[in-house]
């Protein structure tokens, strides 16, 4: 799978649900891309890369959004 298609099918899978929920395991990424998880880490890097995804963690969890969903995106870049 190449990138372009990863990008597209992650962002459409994810707008989908954001009315419900903003933040995705990494396995919810790899279904999503239907990929085993070693090759669905190497695209789901390249995305957090080039900005389309982001990391967040609480600590203990690291989940994964799109750049600027969800309730904290706001308050994450205030200065």
């Amino acid at each position: 799978m190449e990138l372009d298609e990863a990008r597209d099918k992650i962002v459409e899978a994810l707008n989908k649900k954001a009315k419900t929920k903003s933040k995705f395991y990494f396995n919810d990424l790899s279904g999503i891309l239907e990929l085993k998880p070693r090759e669905a880490k190497k695209l789901i890097n390249k995305l957090v890369e080039d900005g389309t995804l982001v990391y967040w963690s609480s600590g203990s969890t690291t989940m994964y959004g799109l750049q600027g969903a969800g309730k904290q995106a706001a308050a994450e870049h205030e200065d």
